[in-house]
């Protein structure tokens, strides 16, 4: 047989160890990404081989490799065929979730084999080690940990493969000198017991995916599509908070929505457990709905669905009296100003006097375009802009970019602003002290970039509003955003484990 024929699916696998169990051999598997196959992966799954008869390994399918953008290295397929090529390997499976546990509970091992790097499970960041060890002894099985050499697979993949340009790669090294990624780690945890206020607009994004068929037969320049299907999404203010769910203690989030709202049993089965929403019904307006029409990953155009001035004045009043008795409530509020109508002047100035610590991104967007900007905060202390709307607060096309910032940023009594550039990193300025920090894209690859500033903002925000070095605060915004722009939408938020991980890797 090739050793491509030894690649087979997790169910065929399954029969083939229960065969070989029934015939009396012993089963040993192992798991992992084996994104880059080393000396220390080899003598793992040599170690593995001598424990028994059969040494079967699963992989985790390239979506749920959870090590940040432009990982895994290789595709699943190559991955799985580069296993099965040694001799020391029987069978290779591929594994399509987040945890071995699909795979143990199909092969049922007698014994499951991991490296030395998982003997304390206190050290892994995802927990799974617990969830696989339990799995393995629920079907008679038990677990090694081998005392093999160590060698790092996102060490040489960052070494020697270039999925960085140079100059990210530089920023990285610079980085490396100054910190460790367990002191990242351990000073974002440190943020757990945090009580964060999200206010802003709800916003239900609806992706229509269609395939264009051409221009249609009658009607001029028409373009006619089919089709396909579609998919909600909970965006706005809901996205940021269920960011934040996984890195503080309590999330209170005030917004609005339209009454008997048709999404509201949506919303509610969207938001993280540890989400307070605390929901204010307009009188007539609808909730907000942006309908995006997507040929695979290109958005073709977009339909909203609001009232620009949804609020009247009783729902007004009422919003800005709970803020005015909750807001200082809260260790810090960050306000995603969408420029819908939401958040009107009397809203605005209770948040300005209220917030203990505030943090505003105010956006343009089609429906606000050319009037929205952060001047309409009398004081924020932490802005997060991209570069056309600082240069539009500013008035400014032509200044340098730390110098139409700080302006704008001074402005409204900011102690730290940042810009985010797309493609170029993104800008923090401590205005206080007079620096500025900057770190480029963190990720070559990019599937979607609704949501990137919105993770941004989250992170960087949260940094700063804890108090953490300014240079950690845009690393920690720039890594949520690379972690953003691979999910389509809101459809997933940024977690612990995914931000932990991915730190993890660009340390290596």
């Amino acid at each position: 047989m090739s050793a491509a024929e030894h690649v087979v699916s997790l169910e065929r696998l399954s029969e083939i160890t229960e065969q070989a169990k029934r015939n009396g051999k012993r089963v040993v598997q192992c798991h992992g990404t084996f994104d880059l196959l080393h000396p220390g992966h080899m003598r793992h799954l040599e170690r593995a081989a001598s424990e028994g008869d059969m040494l079967v390994v699963t992989i985790t399918a390239d979506r749920f490799v959870n090590k940040g953008p432009n990982r895994p290295a290789f595709p699943e397929q190559l991955r799985a065929e580069s296993l099965a090529q040694l001799a020391c390997v029987d069978w290779v499976a591929v594994n399509h979730d987040f945890t071995a546990v699909p795979a143990i509970t199909k092969v049922r091992p007698d014994i499951y084999v991991k490296g030395q790097d998982y003997k304390v499970a206190e050290s892994d960041i995802t927990g799974n080690i617990l969830l696989e060890k339990n799995a393995v002894e629920a079907h008679g099985g038990r677990i090694l940990f081998t005392e093999e050499i160590v060698f790092s697979s996102s060490s040489l993949i960052n070494e020697h493969l270039s999925l960085f340009p140079p100059r990210t790669k530089a920023y990285l090294d610079n980085l490396k000198k100054l910190y460790n990624a367990e002191q990242i780690i351990e000073q974002v945890q440190a943020l757990s017991d945090m009580r964060v206020l999200v206010v802003g607009e709800a916003i239900i994004d609806e992706y229509c995916y269609a395939s264009p068929m051409g221009l249609t037969g009658k009607g001029g320049n028409i373009i006619a599509a089919r089709y396909e299907s579609k998919e909600q999404f909970a965006g706005g203010s809901l996205a940021i908070a269920n960011h934040l769910s996984g890195f503080v203690k309590e999330v209170g989030l005030l917004t609005g929505l339209g009454r008997n709202c048709p999404h509201e049993s949506f919303i509610h089965k969207h938001l993280q457990d540890n989400i307070t929403p605390h929901f204010f019904h307009y009188e007539e307006a609808p909730t907000l709905v942006k309908r995006r029409y997507v040929d695979g990953n290109v958005k073709m155009f977009e339909i909203y669905f609001y009232d620009p001035e949804p609020l009247t004045p009783t729902v007004d009043a009422a919003f800005i009296s709970w803020i005015e008795e909750h807001a200082a409530d809260y260790d810090m509020v960050i306000v995603p100003d969408y420029g819908n109508g939401l958040l009107s002047p009397g809203i605005v100035d209770a948040l300005c006097r209220k917030s203990r610590y505030l943090a505003v991104n105010t956006q343009i967007n089609s429906g606000n375009r050319g009037y929205h900007v952060i001047n309409r905060y009398a004081r924020a202390d932490f802005v997060s802009l991209n570069e056309p709307e600082v240069r539009l607060a500013a008035h400014d096309r032509v200044q340098d970019l730390e110098a139409v910032a700080a302006q704008v940023g001074q402005g409204v009594n900011a102690k730290q602003m940042a810009i985010t550039m797309g493609p170029s990193g993104a800008l923090l300025l401590d205005i206080e002290r007079g620096e500025a920090f900057r770190t480029p894209a963190l990720t070559t690859q990019v599937v979607d970039i609704i949501g990137a500033g919105d993770a941004f903002l989250t992170l960087a925000a949260l940094a700063s509003g804890a108090k953490l070095s300014p240079d950690i605060a845009v690393f920690l915004g720039s890594a949520a955003a690379a972690l953003d722009v691979q999910i389509v939408c809101n459809r997933e938020h940024i977690t612990p484990v995914s931000l932990y991980k991915f730190i993890t890797a660009l340390f290596k």
